[in-house]
């Protein structure tokens, strides 16, 4: 994979920094910089983590411990698709912290902010997806969805498609599209097959042995691939003649991301469960895998407590995604992806600019390749505009914003970009 040796090389640089200073115990944290602390005391996800120190967010800007303001592209990776501190999620989280907080694992108690919200999702999905079980994570919904699968239909396959992201926990890696990420980790779970997204003749290794077929609505991490031809078509039926479940995982482009409250709507497939993270929770930790009741049902007995979760459907966090979902719902915010769609791509034009993929507001901008790429990461986080690269598109620009970004916060982030990219080249 392009990235693997290019970004190793990027990681190493900075290696020493985390190990350098902090090598002595029970020192307390006098004299270092929080910066220090981090690389020495929280786990790291890469050599090379972008390290800024974030004070303060508010609607689609940051604000770091300087006072530098960012414009965010990002969003929490289409997280914070109501902007970030939203007043409305902001009371509501507070009226919940007067009531309670944890009191017990998920599915024993009637807690009120799961049942509303999970009432209010239902009221805007189709009538077969009637039933929410609430995860602290989108990589949970996807390891509750493959439980649920393997045991309403007795098989053991499962099929995903390559370049496809479904989390990083031991089954959710499994049906990762990419063993770049996949390597070091095996073996991982076993009758998983991978096939190619958009193709038609791989449809056929759907089988009645296959459990389900688990697939990104739109591929976010492959740099926004959108299914083509009716190809989403094709794959609900066959799932359907096969009695295979379709799992189609809408973490990243649930929403309105795309430009419809889900994506799937624009696809005309109904999925027999569908993952949500993300944007659930109105930036708070939330995850839920949705089905039919009659099929959730199978992980109510034999055995019974079949999937548990202890922190699932947290009540803040139920309150703080309900007050999210009526937010996007009561001020139109999707009405307006579609229109700030375009103006991203109309004011993205460049000669090193190689092409541009979207769906709503999921856009990848793609360069020659990664070290491209980077440079113009880097660089615009010094010109206040925070963005990144997509897992199995690393010479792709992220951009997924919050969706209440508005027509002068684009104009002045696509100018720097184009500004950035006449500096550089």
């Amino acid at each position: 994979m392009q990235i693997s040796n290019n970004l190793n090389e990027i990681c190493s640089d900075m290696q020493n920094e985390s190990s350098n200073n902090l090598s002595s115990p029970f020192r307390g944290t006098g004299g270092f910089t929080n910066r220090q602390l981090f690389l020495s005391h929280v786990g790291q996800t890469s050599g090379a983590p972008l390290a800024l120190e974030i004070v303060k967010a508010e609607g689609c800007k940051l604000y770091d411990v300087d006072g530098k303001e960012y414009i965010d592209l990002i969003g929490g990776i289409s997280v914070c698709n109501v902007g970030h501190r939203h007043p409305k999620v902001i009371e509501a989280i507070k009226k919940q912290l007067d009531d309670y907080l944890h009191i017990m694992v998920y599915g024993e108690l009637v807690q009120s902010p799961q049942v509303q919200y999970a009432t209010l999702l239902t009221q805007y999905l189709p009538a077969s997806l009637n039933a929410v079980f609430f995860t602290a994570s989108g990589s949970e919904a996807t390891e509750g969805a493959m439980k649920l699968s393997k045991r309403v239909t007795g098989r053991t396959q499962i099929i995903s498609f390559k370049n496809s992201y479904h989390g990083s926990t031991q089954g959710a890696l499994s049906v990762m599209g990419s063993e770049y990420w996949q390597q070091a980790f095996r073996p991982l779970l076993p009758d998983i097959l991978q096939l190619n997204y958009n193709s038609f003749e791989d449809l056929e290794n759907i089988t009645e042995r296959t459990a389900c077929v688990i697939a990104e609505t739109v591929q976010a991490e492959g740099g926004v691939l959108v299914p083509q031809n009716n190809w989403l078509k094709a794959l609900r039926k066959k799932c359907t003649e096969t009695n295979t479940l379709l799992v189609l995982d809408e973490i990243q482009c649930g929403f309105g991301r795309n430009g419809t409250l889900w994506a799937f709507e624009q696809f005309d497939v109904v999925p027999d469960i569908l993952l949500l993270g993300k944007a659930l929770g109105g930036g708070m930790p939330l995850g839920a895998f949705i089905a039919d009741k009659k099929i959730m049902d199978a992980l109510t007995f034999d055995p019974v407590l079949g999937h548990i979760n202890t922190f699932g459907g947290h009540p803040v966090c139920c309150a703080a995604g309900l007050a999210a979902f009526k937010v996007l719902l009561e001020e139109k915010l999707i009405e307006s992806v579609k229109e700030k769609e375009t103006q991203f791509i109309s004011l993205l034009q460049h000669e090193k600019i190689k092409a541009i993929r979207s769906c709503g507001l999921m856009i990848a901008v793609e360069f020659e390749n990664f070290e491209t790429n980077k440079k113009v990461i880097d660089a615009l986080i010094m010109q206040g505009v925070f963005t990144d690269w997509f897992l199995f598109a690393a010479n792709c620009l992220r951009i997924v914003p919050p969706l209440t970004i508005d027509q002068e916060e684009i104009t002045i982030a696509c100018q720097r970009i184009i500004k950035t990219l006449n500096d550089l080249y």
